[in-house]
């Protein structure tokens, strides 16, 4: 019997119908031609509030349908596999509410609630002109009174900032700033008077070029001081946990878009092993299991979502974005001469992916935060702490999940991660011949990468770039540590070939240890057999996937 999550993702799919028929709302070719007039995709987003999405955005504390992060990321992942734009535009919502979640009042958050399942656009602003993703520097102020707020400058490259009703303001709310000098404020653009703020045009990007990337300008724009959200002074606090939220499901935006990479791929290369497509094939499943255990850790490892939520939304991106190089690369000539609107499509989405290493925080800004927590990492590494309850229910997918643990996330992981932690004891259970060399392999550079990160003091200012890549090798860690924890955990509890064979395991240490030292090709049994799969579960018209999921796909 499928899992519920399976059956869930089943039912969304066959609502948004078929989307190679062109006289669906949310088919590949209305996509293709709303990008190509940038215009805002409506009634696709119309469409998907019919069928419950925003209700998934509202907590069920809240009387909405959150009620599972891995859930949400599975939607989320469907969405984006038919079109990013759609999906960024979409779950901004997510983005701009999660903070009135996480620390706003009581009857703020009931109402906030109300609001996005009726519909409303909520967005998120933080960015400005000047400063970029240094939110110290941002230089939104505002003056309070006993009874108000009143908020002067630019917000730019806001998503959703002209269409959304209501928008998440970083302000500075003590004028010599510091982590302690800025606030959230929940505006109502509907409530604000004429002539207090504007709407800054759309700015006209690369990719997902029909999305609402725009900016909004405040001058002097009175708030009711019940607009604040959460304590004067803790918004940084707020949106950094928030954000680890959010940067988890950016692994579910970049798995759809590899998903429909790789379809495309594969509907126009012949029936045979291919060496590229089971490299990107090999590449997808380890992005859904990082994804996978990521989504369900929310639950589960709340205190550690600052290392998890950094470590995928600095690895999952990077790791879709070249798997889309390659592809194209590899099966260019192929493309060019398919049908025009499968040249189309692939071009689309490699520009519109290029997007997901830059906001919610760039991949730099996610090393960084990695780097960060360096001492802690290794210290957590070298003394073997791992939250065995919690990875457990995270790694075992038939495991029913306890209530999100969003009120215990914490700005810095007190005992690292228990994922990577528990890859000395996990890689010594691989006792399949084809997969003892690469468990002692990785376990060489697990230690050799921890002794590393032991060594580095920590430096406020000038970060050295060999720390970048050092937290760059640690994020390839973290998915082998997700590839190999589930598959020890699901083996023997789904009995579906994917899970009895090592040959996805097996594929993904292949491919990862070639991000960690020279290599990566896999060997021609390999190639044969992850070809093989990939092309059945393309004719069936089943996601591409660890999971049996069978898609509304007739092509």
């Amino acid at each position: 019997m499928k899992s519920t999550l399976v059956q869930l993702a089943e039912r969304f799919d066959r609502g948004l119908g078929d989307p190679h028929d062109p006289l669906q709302t949310f088919s590949f070719a209305r996509c293709q031609e709303l990008d190509e007039r940038e215009e805002f995709p409506t009634e696709i987003c119309q469409r998907l509030d019919g069928l419950g999405l925003a209700r998934r955005y509202v907590p069920g504390a809240l009387g909405g349908e959150l009620h599972s992060y891995e859930e949400l990321a599975a939607l989320v992942r469907l969405v984006a596999r038919r079109d990013l734009t759609v999906a960024v535009a979409h779950v901004g919502t997510f983005l701009g509410a999660a903070s009135v979640w996480l620390a706003g009042s009581a009857e703020q958050a009931e109402r906030l609630a109300r609001e996005v399942e009726a519909g409303s656009v909520v967005s998120l602003a933080l960015s400005e002109r000047e400063h970029g993703s240094d939110l110290l520097a941002n230089r939104v102020a505002t003056e309070a009174g006993e009874q108000w707020y009143r908020i002067n400058g630019e917000k730019w490259l806001i998503g959703n900032a002209s269409r959304g009703q209501l928008v998440c303001v970083l302000a500075r709310t003590e004028p010599v700033g510091g982590p302690r000098g800025f606030s959230l404020l929940l505006v109502d653009k509907r409530r604000l008077a004429p002539g207090s703020y504007r709407c800054l045009p759309a700015v006209r990007t690369v990719g997902i070029r029909g999305a609402d990337i725009s900016g909004i300008e405040f001058q002097g724009a009175e708030v009711p001081a019940d607009a604040l959200v959460g304590a004067a002074g803790t918004g940084l606090e707020t949106v950094l946990k928030c954000l680890q939220l959010t940067r988890t499901l950016c692994g579910a935006l970049s798995l759809g878009t590899a998903d429909h990479a790789l379809r495309l791929a594969v509907r126009n290369s012949a029936p045979d092993p291919n060496p590229a497509l089971a490299g990107a094939y090999a590449d997808l499943l380890v992005a859904e299991a990082v994804t996978l255990v990521a989504a369900r850790a929310v639950h589960t490892l709340p205190g550690e979502m600052s290392v998890v939520s950094a470590a995928v939304k600095a690895f999952v991106p990077t790791l879709v974005e070249q798997l889309i190089a390659d592809l194209a690369r590899e099966l260019g000539p192929t493309l060019l001469l398919a049908e025009p609107t499968d040249a189309d499509s692939f071009q689309k989405l490699e520009r519109d992916h290029h997007i997901m290493s830059i906001f919610d925080g760039n991949t730099a800004v996610n090393l960084n935060a990695l780097i960060n927590q360096f001492d802690a990492l290794a210290r957590g590494y070298h003394r073997g702490r791992v939250n065995q309850d919690g990875l457990a229910t995270a790694t075992t997918l038939a495991t029913e999940l306890p209530p999100a643990g969003t009120k215990a996330l914490e700005l810095f992981s007190r005992h690292g991660s228990s994922l990577v932690q528990s890859l000395p004891a996990a890689l010594a259970q691989l006792t399949d011949p084809q997969l003892v060399p690469l468990a002692a392999e990785l376990a060489e550079q697990a230690a050799a990468i921890h002794a590393e990160m032991a060594e580095l003091r920590p430096s406020a200012r000038e970060v050295p770039a060999s720390s970048y890549e050092l937290a760059r090798r640690y994020t390839v860690l973290f998915g082998a540590a997700a590839c190999v924890q589930l598959w020890l955990h699901n083996r023997t509890a789904d009995d579906s070939a994917c899970w009895q064979s090592s040959s996805w395991l097996r594929a993904a240490l292949v491919r990862l240890l070639g991000q960690l030292r020279p290599g990566g090709e896999l060997p021609a049994e390999l190639v044969a057999d992850l070809t093989g799969r990939l092309q059945r579960q393309h004719r069936a018209g089943r996601l591409f996937s660890l999971l049996d999921c069978q898609l509304e796909e007739t092509a």
